[in-house]
């Protein structure tokens, strides 16, 4: 196991990670505030890992109850939030009884955004199963719901008390989510960690086998990328924006497709590669650079070409964006490769080739 922490003072929190964690209860007990926690987990992960978790934290002493909820992003919305309160109410949850968030992204959103509103604030725990939450989502305290007109724009900053990250659940998660992951771990390396990009560049086939080490590595440098910004920007004043690397392209891809078809990390890799291109049309980026970046995802089975949906509705999307200040959307852009920053600064006619240029049909 290794374990990192998230320096917010008196709010630090550690990030353990290694396999076997769910059979490891005395990692969980030191962070709730009583024996009793409530588990919300989905379909999906619930008939693999519930009975296993709980039992381990029953054997410990812990009272457990837990409410399945329906699995996609297309449940990421206020009726499956309510589905959580009336769960709590219905067991009559107190102030103390601690939510644990068992699954990926979209649970670990839903949870945590139920914890910071039930009573207004209980303990939280992340209890992570995908690559993509495990490297990001359960980390740094982002915490919401979709609109219909925009992804992720109802929430709350609400830090956990622990990441337990079991990297042995990731040999259930399918081909596509563990990709979808990738997504998310290259972004450290494109924005801030060249190294790093240039070890994946590297050991891509490894991730890709499963190979232990080298997610275990992955997850742990990722994290750590995270870790660091938080603790510096933890509610997104600055730099941690640059965490939304494709981001605002990729939530457009999401929203204008309609919210599953395409995984949160298909479209943060797609959203990535415009932004390249865009920081190509401005001067920035080689088109060796942009190769580069292309030939990585590819290599990592994402999609690199965003669908055609059409410049107006990418404005339109992108236009309810969190990023958005004074009217005009910001941009994470690429300087060179693993250096990145956040900018409104960028000319129309650039954007517009790029919008109608670098999307259409996959390669």
């Amino acid at each position: 196991m290794q374990t990192l922490s998230v320096d917010l003072g008196d709010r630090a929190y550690p990030i353990h990670i290694g396999p076997g964690l769910l059979d490891r209860a005395e990692l969980v007990l030191p962070h709730l505030a009583r024996n009793r926690v409530f588990i919300v987990t989905n379909t999906t992960v619930g008939p693999l890992y519930l009975n296993r978790f709980s039992e381990c934290l029953v054997r410990a002493g812990v009272q457990v109850e837990a409410v399945v909820l329906p699995d996609g992003e297309a449940y990421k919305n206020w009726q499956t939030l309510n589905d959580i309160f009336d769960a709590l109410l219905t067991h009559r949850a107190e102030r103390k009884t601690t939510l644990i968030a068992l699954g990926g992204g979209v649970i670990g959103d839903l949870a945590g955004f139920a914890a910071a509103c039930y009573l207004r604030g209980v303990p939280f725990v992340q209890v992570p199963t995908t690559l993509l939450a495990q490297v990001d989502s359960s980390v740094g305290g982002k915490t919401g719901i979709n609109h219909p007109l925009g992804k992720n724009m109802i929430g709350a900053f609400y830090q956990p008390r622990l990441v337990l990250a079991d990297t042995a659940t990731l040999d259930t998660l399918p081909d596509r989510e563990l990709s979808a992951g990738l997504a998310e771990v290259i972004k450290y390396g494109l924005i801030r960690d060249l190294p790093f990009l240039e070890w994946l560049e590297a050991n891509m086939d490894r991730l890709l086998a499963r190979d232990a080490e080298a997610l275990t590595h992955a997850i742990h440098r990722s994290c750590l990328n995270k870790a660091e910004v938080v603790a510096a920007d933890e509610r997104e004043a600055g730099q941690r924006a640059l965490l939304n690397l494709g981001h605002t392209f990729g939530h457009a891809i999401e929203a204008g497709m309609g919210y599953g078809a395409w995984l949160h990390g298909e479209g943060v890799a797609a959203g990535t590669v415009l932004a390249a291109q865009l920081s190509r049309r401005l001067g920035l980026l080689s088109a060796g650079d942009v190769a580069r970046v292309i030939a990585l995802f590819r290599c990592a089975r994402l999609p690199v070409r965003a669908p055609a949906l059409g410049h107006d509705a990418y404005m339109a999307h992108m236009g309810i964006d969190k990023k958005v200040e004074d009217g005009r959307i910001r941009f994470v852009l690429l300087r060179r490769l693993g250096e990145a920053f956040v900018s409104a600064d960028y000319d129309a006619a650039a954007l517009r080739a790029t919008l109608t240029e670098d999307v259409g049909a996959a390669d």
